[in-house]
């Protein structure tokens, strides 16, 4: 009897292990096919006016960046995979990019600005810019490849310009007698390091850096001046062209809604409203036919459920002082408005 107890737990113990390994392959597959194609997203509709015409929105809010956010989503994957959407569906004539933004990384901002570009050449569908409190610097170089770009007087924007950033702490070191054992293979291998001493660090590595700096800066306003240009022609000379003496302000200033009016950075004063409404008048929908308003939310489902319980739980403490303190990257190139980080 006993026997046959023991027997039966090893048998029942057995099917449990095979189950639980055929759901874990199932879910695994099924998120593996998830990751190949993107993000699942649903048509949530904003505003019905019972037209079988769409206009879609896409929102670049908060820090731009390439990683992973908190539920497992690469920003510039997402807007990539919701202008495919928008591209897909016949009935989706225009496109509204809402940006509230102080910028980010460099390569996702021009991930992003290309992903525009590419959207309006291929499908001949306008993307018409809303800026919201913020589109600074990344916050901008997303917005200027746009058909039109609608800011309101009190919008913050310009601050086009590049930084690095980081810590020099050998003073610091220094002072607790802590010093740094380093070997490398070349001369400027601990280039950007904050070990060293500031005498330690030769001229020539600082004009590399700065070289780098300029280079990026330079193709900041080369996109700025060929996204204006173009969307200026294509408009048939409405809106703003640049002003003569725009590379003026080109300088990491942030300027106004207004201020960025009068030197063609955008080109209307008005709200969300405004840009919704541009929007269809450049997709040629007549007022009688008028647009449903939609957004591409992505889905959350079971797996996704699972894989949150998957997480290790973080052991970190934790301390909330009100301010969000945005996570840069040691070495990134950012467009990016320090004063306005939330």
């Amino acid at each position: 009897m006993i026997l046959a107890i023991v027997l039966f737990v090893l048998l029942l113990a057995s099917l449990a292990g095979n189950v639980t390994h055929f759901i874990e392959n199932t879910f695994m597959m099924k998120l593996s096919r998830e990751q190949a194609v993107g993000p699942k997203l649903d048509e949530v509709v904003l505003e019905d006016n019972d037209s079988h015409n769409k206009v879609a929105v896409i929102r670049v809010e908060g820090i731009i960046s390439s990683q992973f956010d908190d539920d497992g989503y690469d920003q510039v994957e997402l807007i990539k995979e919701q202008l495919a959407h928008a591209d897909e569906d016949k009935h989706v004539k225009a496109v509204v990019l809402k940006v509230d933004s102080p910028g980010g990384e460099v390569l996702a901002s021009d991930d992003i600005a290309k992903a525009i570009a590419h959207f309006q050449n291929d499908t001949k569908k306008p993307v018409v810019c809303s800026m919201g409190s913020l589109a600074a610097s990344g916050g901008y170089y997303v917005s200027a490849p746009c058909r039109w770009i609608v800011a309101n007087e009190l919008t913050i924007t310009g601050s086009i310009g590049v930084i690095m950033h980081g810590w020099n702490y050998r003073g610091l070191m220094d002072k607790i007698g802590l010093r740094p054992d380093t070997y490398k293979s070349g001369k400027h291998k601990d280039m950007l390091s904050g070990e060293r001493a500031l005498d330690e660090i030769p001229p020539e590595e600082k004009a590399m850096v700065q070289g780098l700096i300029d280079e990026t800066y330079q193709k900041f306003k080369t996109v700025v001046a060929e996204g204006r240009a173009q969307a200026h022609e294509e408009n048939d000379k409405e809106g703003h062209a640049l002003s003569t003496d725009w590379a003026n302000y080109a300088d990491g200033r942030v300027i106004s809604g207004r201020q960025a009016l009068e030197i063609g950075l955008v080109d209307q004063l008005g709200d969300y409203d405004d840009a919704v409404n541009k929007a269809i008048e450049l997709a040629g929908i007549s007022d009688k036919e008028s647009a449903n308003v939609i957004e591409y939310q992505p889905r959350h489902d079971l797996a996704d459920l699972l894989r949150l319980f998957g997480k290790s739980e973080s052991r970190a403490l934790k301390v909330d002082f009100g301010v969000k303190v945005p996570n840069l990257r040691p070495g990134c190139l950012y467009f990016l408005s320090p004063t306005f980080l939330r």
